[in-house]
C-alpha cells in the first residue's frame, strides 16, 4: 500500500463527504466517472458561528443530491445566501439554477451565460457573506472561465478542476489553453509561497494537504508532458489521436480517458506553434 504522504499534494485518502477545514464542508454528488472521479465535490463554506453559508459548485442536476446540500447546511444550522461557480462545465454548474430556485440564491460566474442576479465574478473580486472573506483567483486554462477561490481563514484555495486531488486535469482545447493554463499554476503556486495556502479543496477526489507539492508536480507533469509532446512530433507522428496513442499508449491510461487526452494533446501542439517549436498543424 502507498503512504498518501508520499503521493503528490498529500492526499487525506478517501474522498467523503464532511467537514474538511474549519469553514468548508464537502457534500460528494454521486455522478463518478473516470472523468470526475469519485464524483464532484460540492463545498459549502461559512464562517464557524454564522447563520449564513456560501456553496460553490452545486454540481450536476440531481434532485436528491442538491436537497442533501440545502440539508447539509442546515442541519449545521445555516442558511445558504450565494452560489459560486468556479467554471461551466456541466458536473459543477448543471444543477445552479435549480439550486438557486431550492435556495433563493444567485449565482455568481465569471461566465455572464451562467449567472443568475447581476453580479459576476473577476479576478481580485472579494466574495464576503457571514463574516466569510473569499477571494477571487483568475484561473483559466482548464477552461477560459475557470476560477478559484483562496480561502485565507482556513490557508485553503478551492481549486474546481484547475487543480484535482488524484492525477491531474485536462486543458479542454481549444477553451483551454496550455500557456493559460501554466500561468493559473503560477498563480497558485504564489499563493502558497506568500499567502502561506497549504490546503487544497479540489472539485474532484481527495483534500490535498500539499498545496505547494501538488502545484510543483502539476508544472513539473505539464512541462514533461510537454516534451513528450514535441518528440513524438519530431518523430513523425502528426495527429493529435497518433500522438495520445504513442505517449499514452504504454503509460496504463484507461483509453476511456484518451478523448480527454486528445484535447490536452491539441492544446499541447497549439502552444508548441505559437512558440515556434513545430510547424504545421495536426
Amino acid at each position: 500500500m502507498t503512504d498518501a504522504g508520499a503521493l503528490p499534494g498529500q492526499p487525506r485518502g478517501a474522498v467523503v463527504s464532511g467537514a474538511a477545514t474549519a469553514r468548508a464542508v464537502n457534500v460528494l454528488a454521486p455522478n463518478a466517472s473516470a472523468m470526475t472521479l469519485d464524483g464532484t465535490n460540492t463545498w459549502i463554506v461559512s464562517e464557524p458561528d454564522s447563520p449564513l453559508a456560501v456553496v460553490i459548485d452545486p454540481g450536476p442536476l440531481d434532485e436528491a443530491h442538491l436537497r442533501a446540500v440545502v440539508a447539509t447546511a442546515e442541519q449545521a444550522g445555516k442558511r445558504v445566501a450565494l452560489t459560486l461557480l468556479t467554471h461551466g462545465h456541466p458536473d459543477h454548474a448543471e444543477g445552479a439554477a435549480r439550486f438557486a430556485e431550492l435556495t433563493r440564491t444567485s449565482v455568481r460566474a465569471l461566465d455572464p451565460a451562467l449567472r443568475l442576479g447581476d453580479e459576476g465574478l473577476g479576478a481580485g473580486d472579494v466574495v464576503t457573506e457571514g463574516g466569510l472573506e473569499l477571494r477571487v483567483v483568475a484561473t483559466p486554462g482548464h477552461t477560459s472561465d475557470s476560477l478559484c477561490f483562496h480561502l485565507p481563514a482556513d490557508r485553503a484555495v478551492l481549486t474546481g478542476d484547475t487543480i484535482l486531488g488524484r492525477g491531474t486535469t485536462m486543458v479542454a482545447h481549444p477553451d483551454g489553453r496550455l500557456g493559460d493554463y501554466v500561468d493559473s499554476l503560477r498563480r497558485l503556486r504564489s499563493l502558497t509561497v506568500d499567502d502561506g495556502v497549504h490546503t487544497v479543496l479540489p472539485g474532484h477526489g481527495p483534500v490535498l494537504d500539499d498545496a505547494q507539492g501538488a502545484v510543483e508536480y502539476y508544472l513539473a507533469h505539464r512541462a514533461s508532458r510537454l516534451a513528450q509532446v514535441e518528440t513524438a512530433v519530431e518523430n513523425g507522428y502528426r495527429s493529435a489521436a497518433e500522438i495520445v496513442a504513442h505517449v499514452y499508449g504504454g503509460s496504463g491510461v484507461d483509453r476511456s480517458l484518451w478523448p480527454a487526452a486528445e484535447l490536452s494533446v491539441r492544446a499541447q501542439l497549439e502552444y508548441l506553434r505559437e512558440h515556434g517549436l513545430i510547424s504545421g498543424g495536426p
